[in-house]
């Protein structure tokens, strides 16, 4: 058999199995085992070229590397940030331009999508792909991120200490076994076939079918969900209006609380803390609201405890985070058709921590812009407490002196 067929089989089946740095290292010594033309010999059998077998001869006189590398320190290709020093400076400046680059930029007002950035990194002549340029963006700490609601606007001095004040009385309210509500408006929903956030278990293919737009029909209205929640038996309520969110309606609807739910729960009880938020229809500078509640102590015998947090802080509101947002996951996904769906829905909320929610719908109209003359206000027995009497106060019934 010709030696050079010998040769090409010996090399043919052990060189696929090797590295590309093992393959020069095998062909360096069988080239010196060889001899003189031995490196034409090889580069004739094995098809690599010249320079590479006498490049791996070199290699063999050297000493070996310590590391188990294949190619040499410092080859291959340099990354793209190496080679082009200005690409992650003219990224972020088309990242943020507001306040590290043009204000004027082309991107300043669109999507900022990653192949926009390359478009615009490319037409800045740095060619890059729009992978790279979230490798890039990753590695300098950069993350998709939506928007996080945390301005509260202009901060109170006393927001802290109001918040301070107000645990101090729901604490003595609760170690006394009286009752202590959170109260609030839901958001106002459309009653219809329309879309309601969320999803829900359907057959493949077979979603619910709702409106295309919208539009309120105007002689079916919205829901307006007003709610009572019982901090110390973890209980909610829920009164689902037709009309219009006033504070006659806010009261009226802790009036039925009262009977239905909170006498019987608390047949003692002579006071009731209610904490609200500052605006809206329970808010503190509403005339309304207190004439509603002096009525509302008249017809109980309570005297109603009123402490309304501070500005700007709605978001913590008790009743958002322990009634409303089980209210929202119960009915996900569900067009609420009617209202009496409305109340289905909010009444069969439940939570793993004995959550239990009664929900009635009031069809009683509650008209806007009623006016309270100032000798109906003055006859309001409000007694402001000595911290933010603005936020703070009594209302006791108009009979016998009530306890304060």
């Amino acid at each position: 058999m010709d030696e050079d067929v010998v040769l090409a089989e010996k090399l043919g089946a052990i060189l696929p199995r090797l590295n590309e740095q093992q393959r020069r290292l095998v062909l360096a010594a069988e080239a010196r085992a060889l001899g003189r033309g031995g490196i034409t010999r090889l580069a004739r059998v094995t098809g690599i070229s010249r320079p590479t077998i006498t490049k791996a001869l070199r290699e063999l006189t050297q000493p070996p590397p310590t590391a188990a590398r294949v190619r040499q320190v410092g080859g291959g290709r340099k990354p793209r940030r190496e080679r082009d020093a200005t690409l992650l400076t003219t990224l972020e400046a088309l990242v943020e331009p507001e306040t590290r680059g043009d204000p004027m930029s082309p991107l300043r007002w669109t999507c900022k999508s990653l192949r926009q950035l390359a478009a615009a990194l490319a037409q800045g002549g740095h060619p890059i792909s729009y992978r790279l340029v979230g490798d890039l963006l990753r590695a300098a700490g950069y993350r998709l991120q939506a928007n996080a609601k945390t301005r509260e606007g202009r901060a109170h001095p006393d927001r802290d200490a109001q918040f301070r004040y107000l645990n101090a009385q729901v604490g003595t309210f609760l170690d006394r076994g009286w009752p202590v509500v959170s109260v609030d408006a839901k958001k106002k929903e459309l009653v219809g076939a329309f879309k309601n956030g969320g999803r829900e278990w359907q057959p493949t293919g077979q979603p619910e079918q709702v409106n295309v737009h919208d539009f309120p029909d105007p002689q079916v209205g919205k829901a307006i969900p007003y709610g009572i929640y019982d901090v110390g038996r973890n209980a909610g309520w829920v009164t689902v209006g037709r009309d219009h969110d006033t504070a006659s309606f806010a009261v009226a609807s802790l009036r039925r609380w009262w009977e239905v739910v909170g006498q019987p729960a608390y047949p003692q009880a002579g006071r009731l803390l209610i904490c609200a938020d500052g605006g809206g229809s329970n808010g503190s500078r509403l005339r309304l609201w207190k004439v509603e509640l002096q009525r509302f102590t008249d017809a109980t015998g309570l005297a109603v405890t009123v402490c309304h947090l501070p500005p700007g802080t709605s978001k913590w509101n008790k009743i958002g985070h322990r009634l409303f947002s089980y209210i929202s996951m119960n009915w996900r996904g569900r067009p609420l058709i009617s209202h009496e769906v409305v109340v289905e829905l909010i009444g069969a909320t439940t939570t793993r921590t004995g959550l239990q929610v009664r929900a009635e719908l009031d069809p009683a109209a509650y008209p806007t812009n009623v006016k309270v003359a100032d000798a109906e206000l003055a006859a309001v027995r409000l007694l402001p407490h000595p911290f933010h009497g603005e936020w703070n106060s009594i209302v006791v019934p108009t009979g016998p002196a009530a306890e304060t």
